[in-house]
C-alpha cells in the first residue's frame, strides 16, 4: 500500500494517529514516517529524506519555507502545545504552582525523564528551566534523556525509580499509557509552542498531504485536538 511520508515533532503523533483512519478513507493512503525531536526531523528533510508533509514548530517551518523546502501556500497552524509535568499512573500528582515548588519537585525526584536536551523543543526548555532554577548541576546525573518525549514517557511509565518525574510536551504525556499529566509549569517557566503543518516542495503526493493538513486543522476536529493536548493559539511563547 502506498503511504504518505511524514516528518513530525513528537507532539503531533497522537493527533495524527487519531486521524489515520479518516485519512485512509479519504485518500486510500496510509501514513508512514517519523516523529521525534523537531531539530532532528528538519535535518532529515534537509538531507533529502522522502517527505510529503512536515509538522514542526511554527518558527522552524518558517525557516524551511525560506529554504524553499516547503510550499508557503500550504502552511497552516495546527495548535499550541504546552510543556508540562508527568508522573507514573498511580503515583501522587506533582503540583508546581510556583518556581519554588517546581524547584522542590525536581530536587525530590530520583529520576527525571526528558526528551533530547539539544534538539527537541521540550528538552531544550527543560535544560533552560533547570539552569534558571539553579539546580542543573545538582540534578544532571538524574536526567534520563531520550531522543523524543514519547520515548521518555514510555521509560517513565516503566521506571524502577522510587520518585520519578517527567517533563515534556502535554500531547506526548496524554498519548502515552502508564503516565498521567500532572500539571503545567509555573509562570516564568512555562512554554507554549505553536505547531504548524506544511506540504514539502519534494512531495510525491501533494494533494493527499494537503488533505491531511485539512483534517488536522478542520474546525469540526477541534475537540479531537483538545483531547490530544492541543490548545487554541493564545499566549504563544515559542
Amino acid at each position: 500500500m502506498t503511504n504518505l511520508n511524514i516528518l513530525s515533532g513528537g507532539a503531533a503523533q497522537g493527533l495524527v494517529k487519531s486521524l489515520a483512519s479518516a485519512f485512509k478513507a479519504k485518500t486510500g493512503l496510509g501514513i508512514d514516517g517519523e516523529f521525534g525531536a523537531v531539530g532532528a526531523m528538519a535535518e532529515k528533510l534537509r538531507a533529502g529524506q522522502p517527505t510529503d508533509i512536515i509538522i514542526l514548530t511554527e518558527t522552524l517551518v518558517g525557516t524551511l519555507a525560506r529554504e524553499h523546502l516547503v510550499v508557503p501556500a500550504s502552511i497552516r497552524n495546527v495548535g499550541v502545545v504546552e510543556t508540562a509535568l508527568a508522573v507514573r499512573a498511580g503515583d501522587p500528582l506533582v503540583s508546581a504552582p510556583s518556581q519554588a515548588a517546581l524547584r522542590k519537585a525536581f530536587l525530590a525526584a530520583d529520576a527525571i525523564y526528558v526528551p533530547d536536551t539539544k534538539a527537541s523543543t521540550a528538552g531544550m526548555h527543560v535544560a533552560k528551566v533547570l539552569m534558571q532554577l539553579g539546580i542543573l548541576g545538582e540534578v544532571e546525573s538524574r536526567l534520563k534523556i531520550d531522543p523524543n518525549g514519547a520515548t521518555a514517557m514510555r521509560h517513565l511509565a516503566a521506571s524502577p525509580a522510587s520518585h520519578p518525574i517527567g517533563c515534556t510536551q502535554a500531547t506526548e504525556i496524554i498519548s502515552t499509557s502508564g503516565v498521567v499529566l500532572s500539571g503545567a509549569l509555573p509562570p516564568g517557566c512555562g512554554l507554549a509552542t505553536m505547531y504548524t503543518a506544511a506540504v514539502t516542495t519534494g512531495a510525491a503526493h501533494p494533494p493527499e498531504a494537503q488533505s491531511l493538513i485539512d483534517l488536522l486543522t478542520a474546525p469540526d476536529h477541534g475537540e479531537l485536538r483538545t483531547r490530544a493536548g492541543f490548545l487554541e493559539p493564545k499566549g504563544v511563547s515559542a
